[in-house]
């Protein structure tokens, strides 16, 4: 499978190195807001609902529609 355009490749060859797959690295790596740090950000549960489904969006995350929130945050945990 080719792998698209990487925005942040940087970011793209780190994921690599720490065993995540190809695709989930370049989704990570893709993200509006990839590489940027800052550490100011809130933690999930402090997240609405609506900005939870918005980020499963942009990672790619499937069935993301019938999630609540609870699950919503699971799976950007754990995807």
């Amino acid at each position: 499978m080719d792998i698209p355009n990487i925005k942040n490749e940087e970011q793209y060859e780190a994921l690599r190195e720490k065993g995540y797959s190809k695709q989930k690295s370049a989704r990570i790596a893709n993200t509006p807001n990839a590489g940027k740090k800052g550490g100011k950000a809130k933690s999930y549960e402090q997240w609405t609902k609506s900005k939870l489904y918005e980020q499963a969006k942009n990672v790619g995350i499937d069935g993301r529609s019938k999630m609540d929130k609870a699950q919503l945050i699971h799976a950007l945990r754990n995807n």
